[in-house]
């Protein structure tokens, strides 16, 4: 279909359809004969066609049956025509079809469509299935078990709550609208009206739901914004414009929500309003002019950021301290003395407008601090190093994040200033020259103890002012005052049993921790009044709504197949059955220190043990005992199949080196691990099954599948990983399935389907069972209430939780020329879930979404360059 096509000019109000083309359309002149372009024949008016290949067809006869969404003309019957045959309009519709297809009866054409439903049927457990022929890694993944091929449909569907848009049908195409949607605001003021989206899925069975969203009531009936279009003479500092609007208190009312140049007030002004004011510097009179421009339901999407600016007034009325953007209780502070680590318990608050109204979304977290300062850290690499503290220092500090307890602070540290001490001078934006051991001690009373101490330096973003002036400039902070965040990787296995214990709260404390917020809110006078001036009232108790759990799939094996378990956990089945495909241990090499060669040998034997069962037959592998870097550099080119590295202690730089080798220089699936993984007899047995089935997959076999409809289906995966210490430096991974029929068809239109999908998300969910609440199961899906108004939207938790409250995932469908239904759209999506190689469980995303998080962050923090082209149909990331 031709983008650039001329407006049909039919009757009014009728929509043009594919099979009604003109000429033009087809880019022939109207006053020429109709020409085959294929061959150039002629095409004869007044005598009987023959079938000429591509669905040719005899007017009169039977109706051919079109494809590719070309559905039948009405007033004639359809005929098949080659491309490039013009069809006089007199004579009826027409369309070209790549393969004959059935069509719609004509008495449907006018309801609307549906697909064809997902299969749900279950396979009684270890039932026999035809084993799948080895091929390419990632295809049998989405094959369809002996299901017929899906219906295909009109290329031209316009996206799921996105109908005044039509979208050049290509990957490309569909990422940039992606990019579009996101940056794309929709306000309620802007949009005209429109039907609510269809975006509910009638399948699964019902559960009741609790979640952290508390219902807010808006009691005024509009929020009024006025423009102070000018200030004669003009008033750039915003210090000043605040202090002239406060000065007309009695004008505007005390309920005031003011940024510089917008005003939003509860109550109406008139259209203009004039006011006078007197600059203080200079006494100078100033006329400031202010307009109505705008009327505001409660609900707009631009009330809520002053909607918050409330919330966080509330907070700090009930004694929270703001630290970045979340409010933490300094009086609740657990003391981890043995580990130097206190962790603050507070919320994280924000209001939102959702399908079901206004909400308060709360979420509870901890900031964990440790109690030595940057500099005592410092002092500590001193001692150890001397030679090289410098560079210990800015690989340890850059990147990381600190916090300034003097203002409760949270800072990005970006370089250390070794040149300057806390007795250079800075200048202050009145124009004063002064040391930071003076600006510390004169505004918070901070005498510094260490004098000769670098600075640290953090840049911010950039920002804009009201007027236009754009703020750049660095931050330095002195290392006595600022204090690490978060738990040091050394300190992890001590310390995250302790940490656990106060961090990873249940359903049951979740859910006691939100109604004490919400009690201390409605309980405190002063909230309740600062809450009220904008007419808001928050409700005491958390949103309980209906969800749905979905179907349990069916896990394919190569012989068997069977349910499974309501814990989604099937290790036990994975090996004891054969995988789908598996390659052969042939040649492959256990590369070892001499220190481990018991450890080593003792694995050998093991794997020989277990791999029978798991249908991999494997050969004795050649044993190499290295004793220096040297010999892991001479021995891997020689190898052809996947080395095992067995490495002793955690060491970084030595697992980057094996893997630069193993996918750079000599490309070939590799796997290492350390040697401490393999230390435990009474674990050996099942880790080594776990290690042979990784090294199945990164050899091209496959293990498991699941019963996907769809049979001509094509997945994608995109994922971003940014390098903390070094800001500018990211990489994308991109990982796709592979399907020759599939895959090879470039000459054939396909649908398509763009899902964004969002994992850091402050929604939590509960399951409700009377007055209890507990952990919700695998397959719980929400998609009404809390879901936005203006995308196709649900949330899905697809994995267990075995601990803490129920985080699920964020999915929104951007582009779906595929139709599908929104129940489709969830079942896909949790079944992409469970096939996730690296572990026999259902995981938090879709497996190809979690396959390119593995490729980027292997790369960019372990290759920093690209994997060579011979890994490129290999899961050699895992």
């Amino acid at each position: 279909m031709d983008p650039k096509r001329p407006p049909y000019s039919g009757p009014p109000g009728v929509t043009r359809i594919p099979w009604m083309q003109s000429a033009e359309d087809q880019g022939q002149p109207p006053d020429q004969p109709p020409l085959r372009r294929a061959r150039g024949l002629i095409l004869p008016k007044d005598e009987p066609l023959l079938g000429r290949g591509r669905a040719l067809g005899v007017p009169g006869e039977m109706p051919v049956r079109f494809g590719r969404g070309i559905t039948q003309s009405i007033s004639e019957l359809p005929v098949g025509i080659p491309r490039g045959v013009r069809l006089p309009i007199e004579e009826g519709g027409r369309g070209a079809a790549v393969e004959p297809v059935p069509i719609p009866d004509i008495r449907k054409l006018e309801a609307q469509e549906k697909m064809p439903k997902l299969q749900a049927q279950v396979t009684p457990a270890i039932a026999k299935v035809d084993a799948p022929g080895l091929g390419l890694s990632l295809v049998s993944m989405f094959r369809g078990l002996s299901i017929e091929p899906g219906k295909t449909w009109d290329r031209g569907a316009t996206p799921l709550g996105m109908s005044e848009k039509k979208v050049k049908s290509s990957i490309f195409a569909s990422l940039c609208m992606y990019i579009f949607k996101l940056k794309s605001s929709f306000s309620s003021t802007m949009c005209s009206y429109r039907e609510p989206l269809q975006k509910m899925g009638t399948k699964g069975s019902p559960v009741s739901i609790g979640s952290n969203y508390i219902p807010i009531c808006c009691k005024n009936e509009a929020v009024f914004q006025y423009h102070l279009l000018n200030f004669s003479p003009n008033v750039e500092s915003l210090g000043m414009r605040f202090g002239m609007m406060k000065e007309h208190r009695p004008t505007t009312g005390e309920v005031v929500a003011f940024d510089g140049s917008i005003l939003y007030l509860p109550k109406r002004l008139e259209e203009v309003v004039h006011l006078k004011a007197e600059r203080k510097t200079d006494n100078q009179e100033i006329d400031i002019k202010i307009q109505l421009t705008k009327i505001l339901p409660p609900s707009s999407d631009l009330c809520i950021p002053f909607y918050n600016v409330v919330l966080r007034r509330v907070m700090k009325l009930l004694g929270l301290k703001l630290v970045g953007r979340n409010h933490y209780d300094p009086n609740a502070v657990v003391i981890l003395g043995k580990h130097r680590l206190q962790v603050w318990p507070g919320y994280s608050t924000s209001i939102k407008h959702t399908d079901g109204g206004l909400y308060l979304i709360v979420d509870i977290s901890h900031k964990v601090l440790r109690n030595d300062s940057v500099l005592d850290v410092m002092n500590l690499f001193y001692q150890g190093s001397r030679e090289s503290f410098q560079d210990v220092c800015t690989k340890e500090f850059v990147g990381s994040i600190v916090i300034t307890r003097y203002n409760n602070r949270i800072y990005r540290i970006d370089d250390i200033e070794w040149s300057k001490s806390p007795k250079d001078t800075f200048t202050l934006a009145n124009g004063t020259v002064t040391t930071f051991v003076d600006y510390l001690r004169k505004n918070y009373g901070i005498t510094i103890k260490e004098l000769d101490q670098p600075l640290l330096i953090h840049r911010p973003n950039e920002r804009s002012k009201p007027g236009g002036k754009v703020i750049t400039g660095e931050i330095l902070l002195l290392p006595e005052l600022s204090f690490m965040t978060g738990i040091p990787e050394k300190m992890k296995k001590e310390a995250m049993k302790d940490l656990t214990m106060h961090i990873n709260v249940g359903a049951k404390q979740h859910t006691q921790s939100l109604k004490q917020l919400l009690h201390n809110i409605n309980s405190n006078n002063e909230a309740v009044s600062e809450l009220a001036r904008w007419g808001l009232s928050i409700s005491q108790e958390i949103l309980v709504t209906q969800g749905r759990t979905l179907p349990s799939e069916n896990i394919c094996l190569h012989s068997a197949s069977f349910v499974i378990s309501p814990s989604v956990d099937w290790s036990r089945e994975v090996v004891r059955d054969p995988s789908i495909s598996t390659v052969p241990l042939n040649c492959w090499a256990v590369i070892y220190p001499r220190r481990a060669t018991d450890q080593a040998e003792e694995l050998v034997t093991t794997f020989t043990r277990v791999a029978g069962p798991m249908g991999i037959r494997i050969e004795r592998p050649i044993r190499v005992d290295i004793h220096s870097q040297l010999t892991i550099y001479s021995m891997f080119p020689l190898l052809v199949f996947s080395p095992v590295c067995i490495m002793i202690g955690n060491r970084d730089d030595l697992y980057s080196a094996i893997k630069k080798l193993c996918c750079i220089q000599s490309p070939v699936p590799s796997q290492a691990f350390n040697v401490r993984t393999i230390s435990q007899p009474q674990k050996l047995h099942s880790i080594a099954q776990q290690i042979l089935l990784q090294i199945n997959c990164k050899l091209g076999g496959e293990l498991w599948t699941v019963n996907v409809p769809l049979r001509y289906l094509m997945v994608i995966g995109v994922d971003v990983h940014h390098d903390v210490s070094k800001k500018s430096r990211s990489v994308m991974g991109f990982v796709a399935s592979l399907k020759r029929k599939t895959c090879q068809a470039t000459q054939c239109e396909y649908s398509e389907l763009l899902i964004r999908v969002k994992k850091l998300i402050c929604s939590v969910y509960m399951f409700r069972e009377s007055e209890h609440f507990g952990t919700p199961s695998p397959g719980t899906v929400l998609d009404h209430t809390v879901t936005n108004r203006d995308w196709v939207d649900f949330y899905l938790m697809a994995h267990s939780i075995r601990q803490g409250c129920g985080l699920p995932t964020h999915y929104i469908a951007v582009y779906n020329t595929a139709n599908l239904t929104p129940y489709h759209l969830q079942s896909l999506t949790y079944k992409m879930c469970h096939l996730y190689w690296n572990w026999p469980g259902t995981i938090r995303v879709p497996v190809l979404r979690k396959y390119a998080h593995k490729l980027a962050f292997l790369s960019g923090q372990y290759l920093h360059s690209e994997p060579a082209i011979q890994l490129s149909e290999k899961l050699f990331f895992l």
